[in-house]
């Protein structure tokens, strides 16, 4: 009672809970306050537990009255009486540890008192209450559980959908295989084609580049050359500057010498300039080249593609010019016949570039088809990891749950083992009971057996009298039977 683990309601309140939650009907018009408070009646607190255990386990009332199929007794007419309220104290010692208390007795069924059924009412309420907000809970995320079920198997339906739309959209249909392979076989070896001079002219060029190279390094040698004599050139100027004769005429030699090779070196230095900065433009306008050749293989494969397909229109041009040229006897159906296939090869012609277009548009299509589906299952994916981890919470909620619900069968077991120890005690006296009374019957029927035939024997020898003295023993021997005589009277 001190360690109560949920909150105690006022009277009023727990009137108002039974007559909305437990009774119905008359049982609820009748009901009043004076039933429990301040007197508790033992017949209406029994009647409350009942419709309990009816609204929690569903137990009818005839449930009650019926005997355990496991209680054997000799004598089953001697707990008639006592049924109803030793299974009702049965179920109701199940139910309070789940409402989270533990001090019922039986006591508190024949004799109750209020102030412990208050206690044990409130909790009962308080269970009701919590029942029923669990209960719409557990609807709630079963319906969520449900729809996500629900959900989870459309987006694999459409996830698969998806997938054979993916693999029709990648197979090729078997009226256009056979020319997807013929083009396919052309472009290939187009490609080997362009490949091939494409490696020639680069193998051309890489070789007019490294022959310019080799001169450009012809080039600086000689450069680094001259500027070595030029740099000893100064030396000598250097030296001969001190050594300065007074003869102007050598002088003037040799001022004359050095211009000479001073121009000499500047015009070879401006050669070597103007050639290094064709090279430069030179490797500047290779990668603009290599553009160029790409845009050229392009066309050129282009049209080679063009080139094929005339080739194969002017081959079946040529053979039913042949066909017309062959067959002069049908000169009108030929030209028919020469019509109808002009006609085929337009439209021929027309199915191709049809067919193109439409791979495209169908490459196009299912690159956005792509795009959308992997949007899509992405999201699908957030989604599903957002239930996932609602159904773990879920999960490890009922996981608690039935951890509790173990624990309770544990206690109820416990509890069963004691009331079976307490049954069969009780049982072991009742049958030592029964063996008294069967004793104490015997020996009661034996003594009256005996003094019906002490009586006999008497009434015998009574005959053989006087009938005044028989007259008179009849009326002495039962005054002093009753007086408690040991022996009548003669």
């Amino acid at each position: 009672m001190e360690s109560c683990t949920f909150p105690k309601y006022s009277h009023n309140d727990i009137v108002l809970h039974i007559r909305n939650s437990l009774l119905t009907g008359s049982e609820a018009k009748n009901f009043s306050k004076s039933d429990l408070f301040p007197n508790v009646k033992p017949e209406v607190l029994q009647m409350i537990f009942m419709r309990a255990l009816q609204v929690v386990y569903g137990i009818c009332l005839e449930h009650f009255y019926m005997m355990p199929v496991a209680f054997e007794t000799a004598y089953p007419q001697i707990l008639e009486g006592f049924l109803p309220i030793g299974c009702l104290y049965i179920h109701m010692e199940q139910l309070f540890p789940i409402c989270r208390v533990n001090d019922f007795q039986f006591a508190d069924l024949i004799n109750p008192k209020p102030k412990r059924t208050a206690h044990f009412l409130s909790g009962i309420i308080n269970f009701l209450l919590f029942r029923d907000s669990r209960r719409e809970v557990y609807l709630e995320i079963q319906n969520t559980h449900k729809l996500a079920v629900e959900k989870v198997q459309q987006l694999q339906m459409s996830i698969q959908k998806a997938t054979l739309k993916l693999e029709k959209l990648d197979t090729i249909p078997a009226d256009q295989q056979e020319e997807f392979k013929e083009l396919s076989q052309d472009i290939q070896q187009l490609e080997h084609k362009l490949k091939q001079e494409y490696l020639q002219k680069a193998s051309a060029l890489q070789e007019v580049i490294n022959q310019k190279r080799m001169k450009i390094a012809e080039k600086t040698q000689n450069l680094n050359e001259l500027k070595r004599s030029i740099c000893e050139l100064k030396e000598e100027q250097e030296q001969l500057k001190s050594k300065i004769t007074e003869s102007p005429e050598e002088l003037t030699s040799c001022k004359e010498r050095l211009k000479e090779a001073l121009l000499k070196s500047k015009k070879d230095k401006e050669g070597v300039i103007q050639k290094y900065e064709v090279y430069r433009d030179l490797v500047e306008m290779l990668p603009a080249c290599q553009a160029e050749i790409r845009m050229y293989q392009e066309k050129m494969q282009t049209q080679a593609a063009n080139i094929d397909r005339q080739s194969a229109v002017l081959a079946e041009i040529r053979a039913l010019e042949h066909q017309i040229e062959s067959s002069k006897s049908g000169f009108r159906n030929s030209k028919t016949e020469e019509m109808s296939l002009k006609r085929l090869v337009t439209t021929k012609r027309e199915k191709l570039t049809t067919t193109g277009i439409k791979i495209k548009k169908i490459r196009e299509d299912t690159e956005q088809r792509k795009q959308a589906i992997t949007e899509y299952y992405s999201k699908v994916q957030e989604k599903r990891g957002a239930v996932c981890e609602k159904l773990a919470s879920i999960h490890m909620e009922i996981k608690q749950l039935k951890a509790a619900i173990q624990q309770l069968h544990d206690n109820v077991g416990r509890e069963k083992s004691k009331a079976q120890e307490i049954y069969l005690n009780v049982r072991a006296g009742l049958e030592k009971y029964h063996e008294n009374l069967a004793k104490i019957v015997d020996s009661y029927t034996s003594a009256r057996e005996g003094k019906i035939r002490e009586l006999e024997t008497l009434t015998t020898s009574f005959t053989t009298l006087v009938p005044t003295a028989e007259n008179n023993v009849k009326n002495d021997f039962p005054m002093a039977f009753v007086a408690g005589r040991a022996d009548p009277p003669f």
